[in-house]
Order: structure tokens, then C-alpha cells, then sequence
């Protein structure tokens, strides 16, 4: 098979073009971390500078001593986020496998069930929610919080967990079950194994909804002390007549962090979960 070469000017125009995708992709975080680092006079200038004139590091100091309450948000989000993905992970795994591997009576209209929940948007169902959460008094609580978040990342979970399960060859699952293993050994031993690209993805995905979730938090949770950071960093930077724009970008930075660790430790297994999960579910 012969290669075609591509001429210089072929190169040229593709690196512009990725120079180009960068510069799209990467401004609003350069210039989120330019304005926390501006003087709240500088950042309300009617020509935008792209490098302040004064490194001003007052908004990071002010998070740093606990003089705005964002520490105890972002407490509030990893407890809520973290104990989303365990949920998440576990059910997804388990009905995801079920739903793959077991022959029982309404297994598809349960398998369109699912599907059919992802279809309806947050906002419809807050009320319910709400009502729902009143009686069971789960109102201003991480486990109420909890069971939102995870209401909404379980469908996409079970999914992705089903498709892997299903291109596992069954004659493995039979010839462990011929050996004498039970069903949980062989997903213990065989088949969690070989979806570990899936469940990562189902787990990174519950993290970041609950992460960046703002309706449920607004809408589950009255008392200002148990805030997650989207509607935290509202409260504390946002007022009826001035916005601390420095401030709520310096947080954003901060809030950024996690997310980015993520995706850099996480980065191999979410590439090889979403191609997987699309070519073999």
C-alpha cells in the first residue's frame, strides 16, 4: 500500500487549524485565571488587558484564611460528589450485569425504562423530587443530595456497564461456573476485570454531575452551611448590587483543580470507556 504524502502547505494549514482549536478551547481558562489575579477596579476596564497590570493575590489569601466560606462548600461538594460515585459505581455495576447477563420477565421494558428516564430534563422532576424529599425528611442532607445526584447518573451508568458486560464472550462466564464458581466470584474475578474502563467511566461521569449540579442543590438544601459550591459560590461572590468577579474566579480556579486531576489520572480509562461503551454497546 503506497502513503500519500501530504505537501507543506497541507501541514501548514492542519497546524494552523489545531493552533487555532487551542486557542478556542484554552482562552476562557487563561482568562478566568487572568481576572481572579486582577484588582477589582481592573477588571471593570473598558479595554481588557490580557496580563494584569498588578499581580493582585488579595482573593486567594481571603479563601486561603477562611474569610469567605467557600472552604465548607467545597467540603460539602467532595462528600456529596464522592459518595455519588460509590452509589453510582455499585448499582450500575450490578444492574448493568443483571441486565446483560440474567433472562427474566420484563428485562426489556425495564432496559427502555432506563433509557426513557434520561429523556426527561432535571428541571421537571425538582418538584417531585422536593415533595418526595419533604416526607422522607431528606431535605438538608448529603444523603438526600446523594440520591438526587444519583438518580440522574445511574441510567447513563447502567448503559455503559451493559454494553461491556455484553461483549464479554459468555463462554468464559460457562466454563467458571463448570470450574464451581458462583456468579459473584465470576464478576468478581472475571468480569469487573475486564470492565474496568467502563466503570471508571460511570464514575468520572457521577462525579462531574455532581459536581458542577446546581438545580438540586438550590432546590434540596435551605441551610446556607450545607451548600455545595455551585450555589455557594453564588451566594458568596454575587450580590444585589456588586459582583466580586476576582473573587469568584479565584475560586473557580481552585474548584477547577479536582476536576483536572481527574482527567489527567483518568484520562486513559474515559477514552477507552466511551470508544468502548460506543463500539460494543
Amino acid at each position: 500500500m503506497i502513503k500519500r504524502k501530504h505537501s507543506s502547505l497541507w501541514y501548514s494549514a492542519m497546524a494552523i487549524i489545531v493552533i487555532l482549536t487551542l486557542l478556542w478551547t484554552l482562552f476562557p481558562i487563561y482568562w478566568m485565571l487572568v481576572t481572579s489575579l486582577k484588582r477589582d477596579m481592573d477588571v471593570f476596564d473598558a479595554i481588557p488587558t490580557l496580563w494584569p497590570e498588578g499581580l493582585n493575590i488579595q482573593s486567594y489569601i481571603e479563601l486561603i484564611n477562611g474569610e469567605n466560606p467557600i472552604y465548607g462548600y467545597f467540603i460539602n461538594s467532595v462528600i456529596t460528589s464522592l459518595g455519588t460515585v460509590v452509589i453510582a459505581i455499585i448499582v450500575a455495576t450490578l444492574a448493568g450485569y443483571a441486565l446483560s447477563r440474567l433472562r427474566f420477565r420484563f428485562r426489556k421494558s425495564i432496559l427502555m425504562s432506563v433509557l426513557v428516564t434520561q429523556m426527561f430534563p432535571l428541571v421537571v422532576l425538582l418538584i417531585p423530587i422536593y415533595l418526595l424529599f419533604v416526607q422522607t425528611n431528606l431535605l438538608n442532607t448529603y444523603l438526600g443530595l446523594i440520591l438526587g445526584f444519583t438518580s440522574f447518573t445511574i441510567p447513563f451508568g447502567i448503559w455503559m456497564i451493559k454494553g461491556f458486560v455484553d461483549s464479554i464472550p459468555i463462554e468464559i462466564e460457562e466454563a467458571a461456573m463448570i470450574d464451581g464458581c458462583s456468579r459473584f466470584q465470576i464478576m468478581k474475578k472475571i468480569v469487573i476485570p475486564l470492565i474496568v474502563p467502563g466503570i471508571v467511566t460511570t464514575g468520572i461521569f457521577a462525579f462531574m454531575d455532581a459536581w458542577n449540579n446546581l438545580l438540586f442543590p438550590l432546590t434540596l438544601i435551605n441551610d446556607v452551611g450545607m451548600k455545595t459550591l455551585p450555589p455557594g459560590m453564588i451566594l458568596s461572590f454575587a450580590g444585589q448590587f456588586k459582583h466580586d468577579w476576582s473573587g469568584m474566579m479565584a475560586a473557580s480556579t481552585i474548584v477547577c483543580i479536582p476536576v483536572v486531576m481527574v482527567f489527567i489520572f483518568l484520562q486513559r480509562y474515559l477514552v477507552e470507556g466511551l470508544t468502548g461503551g460506543s463500539v460494543k454497546g
